[in-house]
């Protein structure tokens, strides 16, 4: 059985996080305003621990629900979206900002607006 009430609280701190990710992207152009100064690469460790919060998140929504509800919002690669935690987080060192710029640019509105139609769906 769905606990509706913590799944909508996981998918808010989902929300809250890439809104973070959004926000702090505003004034990335290109991948080497990550890299080109101290500020830049604050943003990336910003994003990047975001990221992982995605992650750890979308992993505790499968366990609550069973894997039951990603599954019925296919315009997400989930399982890629939580495979980048584990990226991040084991192997931190190898993350290039391209990849970053990647994700927070073509990925990471998609996500947006997934999550707030799944929060919709489940208020209903």
């Amino acid at each position: 059985m769905l606990d509706k009430e913590l799944a909508l609280e996981v998918l808010r701190q989902i929300e809250e996080a890439t809104q973070k990710i959004i926000d702090r992207f505003q004034v990335i152009d290109e991948p080497d305003d990550f890299t080109d100064t101290p500020a830049g690469m604050e943003k990336m460790d910003a994003i990047c621990m975001m990221l992982i919060v995605i992650g750890e998140s979308l992993k505790n929504l499968d366990k609550i629900t069973n894997q039951k509800l990603l599954s019925q919002y296919p315009d997400v690669d989930w399982i890629k979206a939580k495979g980048m935690r584990d990226i991040i987080t084991h192997h931190y060192a190898d993350i290039n900002a391209e990849t970053i710029f990647f994700t927070c640019e073509r990925k990471i509105p998609q996500l947006f607006s997934t999550i707030q139609k799944m929060i919709k769906d489940l208020k209903i």
